[in-house]
């Protein structure tokens, strides 16, 4: 995955909205095989901790995670998605908080979308992974990210071997309201 490639996908991604233009968006940027192949691994410990809670079937949940970590393993590159609440306000009540970092996902959400958009318009395979809010401990050790940054997604990369199949959407006029 050529570097300038990267660039570019991060500098679609710092040009979104951001709640009082404050961008608490914040990027790893994984491309070593060792790297990718802990990170997997870890997030794979806790999506199999979380299934065998749930009661799952061994072979399922085995299953399950071989092709979480082959998904992550297998991409030249992963760019995890964080957010950090430094830059962004405090408030002496909790429902002022809430709402602040609620602004900051919806910030770093938006930062995400363009980045996806600037993947398809250079022809890169793209993929938005939630995994990391589920496992952000085994996403901030792997990576060892700074201790204010939050795990908010793993979008993987790279180009795509085959056009993969189209995903139907629901027509938006069944999820619409005219007032």
């Amino acid at each position: 995955m050529p570097a300038r490639s990267i660039d570019r996908l991060l500098a679609a991604a710092t040009r979104a909205p951001s709640a009082h233009n404050r961008q608490p968006w914040r990027f790893a940027v994984v491309t070593t095989a060792a790297v990718k192949a802990q990170l997997a691994d870890r997030l794979g410990e806790r999506l199999r901790a979380d299934r065998l809670a749930d009661g799952d079937p061994l072979e399922d949940i085995e299953r399950d995670v071989r092709r979480s970590r082959a998904r992550l393993a297998a991409a030249p590159a992963l760019i995890a998605v964080c957010l950090s609440m430094a830059e962004m306000d405090r408030y002496a009540d909790d429902r002022r908080n809430a709402l602040e970092r609620v602004m900051a996902v919806q910030s770093v959400a938006a930062a995400v979308q363009n980045l996806l958009l600037t993947a398809h318009d250079l022809g890169l395979g793209a993929c938005w992974m939630c995994a990391p809010l589920f496992a952000p401990e085994a996403v901030r050790d792997a990576l060892n990210l700074p201790p204010d940054w939050e795990a908010q997604a793993l979008i993987t990369l790279g180009y795509p071997a085959e056009a993969g199949p189209f995903k139907d959407r629901v027509d938006f006029k069944e999820k619409t309201l005219y007032r």
